[in-house]
């Protein structure tokens, strides 16, 4: 396969270009994360060119006019990248490059680029490549425009096709069977992640979902809770302040000191215009947060266009059917944005896991919604089912501990699914 990393080696210098669609209240911030994109990829951005428009020009992407005026930039900046912050049809990047005599990338194309460079698990991988060849399988056009048309045999099948045009055939025949087979080893990783997921509800265990814009702080929230409870050892996720830091979906058991547990799970984040290949092709990997008990939507409180970003995490979420889960909203890095924290308002906190203030009302707040149907009761246990007391010592919050002449007496707090395993010897 083609690979998009091939641009890191020819990139230097880019320029950017955005289409501000019918005033856009967003757009700035949308070319601010555009440069951020590029940065992740070590690029340099030379500067931006900008239009307003109501709707885009099918041919260029941007007017006619402002096409000499991007090439005229290139030239005397001696860039040699145009970035576009949308999607581009394949005709649009053909006249592109063929007009502005440079490389042409777009949004997507540069995302599917970053998320290729952070894949580390062989399922994450494969989800980028499903993706990629679905954005390249009908480009190939463009991919090929440079190759000979002349030439072509005298007999057999071929006498009127030229060289380019047998090549872009083999090709698109080749990307379509790599889809396939690739479609396929997912549905195999898929049936297994099911798997889990059944045996976590087999088991009751609740599962917690972190969901969220990229470098909202998912990944800081999960380390700090780890170190929090001791298990910090062997089981850190990567963290950086960057975009993408991390793509892999990371389960994690938390164990409260009152022996409750719950998973806590990690999953990609989100960013304004996330390519469509890319959504279905991380489906499966999105939809840990679907079978959850309770979603964690954190949101960087410090950046100024944080509603926008909680607003393409839920439309995002939507997408893959992650609805109608219980959510807190955890507003983190308010140490940045001068806001008063900790502080808990109903189902929305304000912390800062770098700081790691505010965890302990976090975990209280996770508590309340997940470890809800854990009742109080006294028990009994004969002498001689010493293996249900040391279940229940393991598994449960045994709070007194008693011997009587007919057994030993508990007073604990369980979940109900325990409860109605023991219920014999429930006393009080």
């Amino acid at each position: 396969m083609t690979n998009l990393q091939e641009i890191e080696t020819i990139i230097e210098k880019a320029i950017l270009v955005g289409v501000n669609l019918q005033n856009d209240r967003n757009f700035n911030y949308s070319m601010e994360e555009l440069e951020s994109l590029a940065e992740a990829l070590d690029v340099e951005v030379i500067g931006s060119v900008t239009q307003n428009l109501e709707r885009v020009n099918p041919s260029h992407y941007v007017g006619t006019g402002k096409i000499e005026e991007i090439k005229h930039f290139v030239d005397e900046a001696q860039a040699n990248l145009v970035i576009f912050n949308d999607e581009l049809s394949p005709s649009q990047i053909r006249n592109l490059e063929h007009d502005l005599e440079c490389k042409v990338i777009d949004r997507t194309m540069l995302i599917l680029d970053i998320f290729d460079r952070r894949a580390n698990t062989r399922e994450a991988q494969m989800q980028v490549e499903l993706a990629q060849l679905q954005y390249m399988l009908p480009r190939l056009v463009g991919l090929h425009a440079s190759l000979s048309r002349q030439g072509g045999g005298t007999g057999g099948g071929f006498r009127n096709r030229g060289a380019g045009e047998t090549k872009l055939e083999l090709d698109r025949r080749k990307i379509e069977d790599q889809i396939a087979k690739l479609r396929k080893d997912l549905e195999v990783v898929k049936s297994i992640r099911e798997t889990q997921r059944k045996k976590r509800r087999k088991n009751e265990v609740p599962v917690v979902s972190l969901v969220g814009y990229t470098n909202a702080g998912k990944s800081t929230i999960m380390n700090r809770l780890l170190k929090k409870i001791g298990q910090e050892d062997n089981k850190q996720v990567f963290e950086k302040d960057m975009l993408f830091a991390t793509l892999d979906t990371s389960v994690r058991n938390i164990e409260l000191p009152d022996k409750k547990t719950f998973l806590l799970t990690d999953t990609v984040g989100f960013v304004s215009k996330l390519p469509h290949h890319l959504v279905k092709a991380f489906r499966s990997t999105l939809e840990e947060a679907r079978d959850a008990d309770l979603l964690l939507h954190v949101v960087d409180v410090s950046n100024e266009q944080h509603p926008f970003m909680m607003d393409v995490t839920n439309k995002t979420l939507s997408e893959v059917d992650v609805e109608g889960i219980p959510t807190i909203y955890v507003y983190n890095k308010s140490d940045l944005a001068n806001v008063k924290y900790p502080l808990v308002s109903g189902d929305n906190i304000w912390i800062s896991a770098q700081e790691g203030d505010g965890l302990d009302d976090l975990v209280e707040l996770i508590r309340q919604h997940v470890f809800s149907d854990y009742v109080e009761c006294e028990m009994l246990i004969p002498f001689d089912r010493g293996d249900v007391v040391s279940y229940l010592n393991s598994n449960a919050q045994v709070k007194e501990t008693e011997y009587e002449e007919q057994g030993t007496k508990l007073l604990v707090e369980l979940k109900n699914a325990d409860l109605k395993k023991y219920e014999q010897y429930v006393i009080k």
